[in-house]
């Protein structure tokens, strides 16, 4: 749209692109900053860079939410003012997690999808206005769901998902890994059959690009947390989608192995955490599936076959706090979130995780 300025730090940078590198600040320092396209102001911020070594992190999970509507609107909000809340805390909130399904199409017939992510329009009303202030602030580091490609609707929303989100390292990517302050590595993995050629097909596969990829990347890895997010969850009670242990069997082995000890993905929409037992290898999966999509049926006849611990069927988002060898995630909406058993009991929240 024109050339661009940034101005932060005391420092002006000029790009030519939608993007600008900037160099020589401070870690774990709030920076204000404006940007200005063919010298006229058209938005600003402050951000935060990262420490170089961390005890305390706090983010923010999200899934299945690109819906447009007023209830995505809703938790857009709520995730604000729990940002807000946390501001001036000792442990701000830092990034957003996506779980897949970023941006749903408004009418997809299966030969036929309206408004699926394929062009920026899209976007502006199913991202970038709803979570425009937390945008302003921090990154989000998405992962794909089936609605973001072929495996679900249109073959060019994978490209447009990649042109629209920012990666690490400055290069779309489908799967990658980024890391805070020592204390955790996050590794950004694609379990869809999205395709940008040809029939859909699995990006996961045993033996493939990514998975030989996340073995070398998990073993490399010397964070306390080791945490992979993705779509589809290994562990799930339904309603809607089964398990994808069976596809996904050769990435919870390698978790196992690799001192994985939490899991986070979507595709289900409504809250579930996974038993700490033999049958997870006490790795703790929860499903954060409902930022603007929700099924509301019951699971909880499902959730011992499952291996499911807590459920709700409530729009919400995850706040995940580590502190140190500590992990607390708690589910927060609109409205105070009841997390039940198998047999209806409640469950006081948040769930604790904690490193051996």
């Amino acid at each position: 749209m024109g050339p661009a300025k940034v101005r932060i730090g005391g420092q002006t940078v000029e790009t030519g692109r939608n993007w600008a590198e900037i160099r020589g600040l401070a870690p774990d320092a709030a920076y204000p900053y404006e940007v200005d396209v063919n010298d006229r102001r058209i938005g600003g911020g402050e951000v935060r860079t990262y420490p170089e070594r961390a005890r305390k992190l706090t983010f923010f999970v999200l899934g299945d939410y690109g819906t447009g509507t007023a209830r995505e609107r809703a938790i857009a909000g709520s995730m604000w003012r729990e940002f807000e809340r946390r501001a001036s805390s000792d442990s701000p909130v830092r990034f957003v997690l996506t779980v897949g399904d970023n941006i749903y199409a408004d009418v997809n017939l299966g030969y036929f999808t309206s408004h699926s992510g394929a062009q920026d329009v899209d976007w502006d009303r199913k991202f970038f206005s709803p979570f425009r202030d937390l945008i302003r602030q921090i990154p989000f580091y998405p992962t794909p769901g089936n609605h973001d490609g072929n495996a679900s609707e249109n073959r060019d929303d994978l490209p447009a998902y990649l042109d629209n989100f920012f990666f690490p390292g400055n290069k779309p990517a489908r799967w990658y890994v980024f890391s805070f302050g020592g204390l955790a590595d996050f590794f950004a993995l694609d379990s869809t059959d999205n395709t940008t050629s040809g029939r859909p097909a699995p990006a996961y596969a045993p033996g493939g690009e990514e998975s030989k990829w996340l073995a070398e990347a998990l073993a490399g890895s010397k964070a306390p947390w080791k945490i992979p997010y993705f779509h589809h969850p290994p562990f799930n009670a339904g309603p809607g989608h089964g398990a994808s242990y069976g596809v996904l069997r050769h990435w919870v082995e390698l978790f196992q192995k690799s001192g994985v000890q939490v899991v986070f993905n979507g595709h289900e929409h409504n809250f579930q955490f996974s038993e700490d037992s033999d049958a997870t290898a006490h790795i703790r999966y929860f499903i954060s599936g409902a930022g603007g999509e929700l099924r509301a049926e019951n699971v909880m006849a499902n959730m011992g076959r499952a291996h499911i611990e807590g459920w709700a069927a409530e729009r919400h988002f995850l706040v995940v706090e580590i502190d140190g060898r500590v992990m607390r995630v708690t589910p927060v909406g609109s409205d105070r979130i009841v997390i039940k058993d198998r047999t209806g009991k409640e469950i006081p929240m948040p769930v604790t995780v904690q490193l051996p």
